[in-house]
């Protein structure tokens, strides 16, 4: 009787994906992988294959513990660009490892990963909202009721539009009904990088000839009010952690849409209990099953909560440094948790916490200068690795945990059109918001940016 050949057992692994700079910029989930026993995999962008091969072959180094990455071809203005490279390699990689978790750092990569999870059974949003969260124009369809006014022009109607001399009747009815001022948005975009605001029909049109023949545009009113994000942990479906955040933008007086200040938590009341209710009704439409998701809100002077866009990945910015300076505990443990099929909870804040953007003069970056005992600028450098800023006590005095300069000294630094067009934030908490917004102050006087022209 033959003797049934042997197979080799394969190693457990763990698929992060999204743009290399964010995940390298929080090395905990790589040490949380590996305390867990497992290989950490990497899918992301062929443009940060010279930047990722480097960082991974430093000893020692925190992106060393990556056993494997892929590099994808695509395009982020193009829908569903990095799937088929994505679906490619987890394929190859099936054939080597068993395959027990994936999550989306990034949101280039957030619907891939979806689908990954979908056909592997894996803990994920879920089909809708790992599709939904990556289009504009999706998010107004499952939730019209919580959005603002919009229209979406898809790509050949653009171009009929720009090439006549007068809209289509009906196209001109929808344009009015929106309103001006209005913000154009292309649809698959991130990071704010192409939205405007346009103040009438000429300034629409001159915009909407400013994007790639293949994209898709969505136009919608302009919606005044103080602008929050909700970040949700959610496992089978159910909240398990909620929180309101506050956001402060380049919007006032501004053409573009720059985020450069986040505040944990807002303080509970009818404005937080609102942007939790409207959240979780989001949240319930798009059947959004395991993850964290990152909605974006505008409270009206009239009360109403209206939802910017979601996103099925981790926050951006310093946000998921700042739930650890208000909690004291990490996120992405709980993340990994999840995404793991393991039990999650988290902490509610214990003090409050921001990041700010500081705004800079154009010019040549030469120096930061930071007047504050005990702490000295972080420059970020090429490799884009966060130092830790780590919590303080729940009764701590009002602190200054870390100033971050995110570009390199002689980088040039231009007018703030985009989020990466930022280059200097520091991390203050403190156990109320009074004492925090008097920091704030004093830490805004205590730091230089020199340029030159």
């Amino acid at each position: 009787m033959a003797v049934p050949a042997s197979f080799p057992v394969k190693p457990d692994a763990f698929i992060l994906t999204g743009s290399f700079p964010v995940i390298s910029r929080d090395p905990l989930y790589l040490a949380e992988l590996t305390r867990h026993g497992l290989k950490p995999l990497v899918i992301t962008s062929s443009a940060y294959r010279e930047r990722a091969t480097g960082q991974i072959s430093v000893s020692g180094g925190p992106m060393s513990a990556i056993c494997e990455i892929a590099f994808v071809d695509g395009d982020v203005t193009i829908e569903g660009a990095f799937v088929a490279g994505a679906s490619a390699t987890v394929t190859a990689w099936l054939a080597k490892y068993t395959i027990v978790g994936a999550y989306a750092v990034g949101d280039v990569l957030a619907e891939p990963t979806g689908l990954l999870c979908d056909r592997l059974g894996l803990p994920g949003p879920g089909l809708l909202a790992s599709r939904a969260c990556r289009s504009k124009y999706l998010q107004r369809w499952y939730a019209a009721d919580l959005s603002p006014r919009s229209i979406v022009i898809p790509a050949a109607q653009r171009a009929q539009v720009l090439e006549s001399t007068e809209f289509d009747p009906e196209l001109a009815a929808a344009i009015e009904r929106v309103g001006f001022p209005a913000v154009v948005k292309p649809a698959s975009r991130h990071s704010s990088w192409g939205v405007l605001t346009v103040a009438n029909l000429p300034e629409l049109r001159h915009e909407l000839a400013s994007y790639r023949p293949h994209e898709i545009v969505l136009v919608e009113e302009r919606v005044s009010g103080q602008e929050y994000s909700v970040e949700s942990l959610v496992q089978r479906g159910g909240i398990v952690f909620t929180s309101a955040t506050r956001k402060e933008t380049t919007q006032s007086g501004e053409r573009t849409f720059v985020e450069l200040a986040h505040t944990v938590p807002e303080p509970a009341g009818d404005v937080a209990e609102l942007l939790l209710a409207a959240n979780a009704a989001l949240l319930h439409r798009l059947r959004f099953a395991d993850g964290i998701a990152h909605s974006e809100w505008r409270v009206t002077p009239d009360g109403r909560a209206v939802l910017m866009e979601v996103a099925g990945r981790t926050p951006g910015d310093g946000l998921m440094a700042l739930y650890h300076l208000a909690t004291g505990v990490p996120l992405e443990p709980q993340i990994l948790n999840i995404a793991l099929g393991q039990a999650a909870s988290y902490p509610a804040p214990r003090r409050y916490a921001r990041q700010v953007y500081l705004e800079h003069e154009p010019g040549v970056l030469t120096d930061v200068a930071v007047d504050w005992p005990g702490v000295q600028p972080y420059w970020v450098g090429e490799g884009g690795v966060w130092p830790e800023i780590a919590p303080g006590p729940a009764d701590d005095e009002p602190a200054l945990r870390a100033v971050l300069v995110l570009k390199d000294q002689g980088s040039k630094l231009t007018e703030l059109e985009s989020s990466d067009d930022r280059a200097v934030a520091f991390f203050i908490d403190a156990p109320s918001a009074d004492q925090l917004d008097a920091l704030e102050r004093r830490v805004r006087a205590a730091i230089t940016i020199t340029t030159r022209s």
